[in-house]
């Protein structure tokens, strides 16, 4: 039996591309950055958790699709990142 639905998002991939699509669509204040909390909120109301995103953001680190400042307030696509909406 089976008591709690399937996460949208428990994939970590799934999460990765959720944030880079989210994050594609926001408008970068200086640089190309883009504030953190500018991704997060629209992904919560996506359905999905602070772990989801936590993961989901590492993956996309991981794989070099953004870069997150070292006070981890805003990210940037990276030239990989960018390439995926080309």
């Amino acid at each position: 039996m089976k008591y709690a639905s399937d996460r949208p998002f428990a994939d970590p991939e799934k999460a990765a591309r959720k944030l880079l699509e989210i994050a594609s669509t926001v408008e970068p204040v200086q640089d190309g950055r883009l504030h953190i909390e500018k991704i997060n909120l629209p992904f919560l109301r996506e359905g999905g958790s602070p772990a989801e995103f936590k993961a989901g953001l590492e993956l996309a680190i991981a794989n070099g699709w953004l870069w997150l400042h070292e006070s981890g307030t805003f990210v940037r696509f990276t030239q990989a990142g960018a390439d995926l909406f080309a």
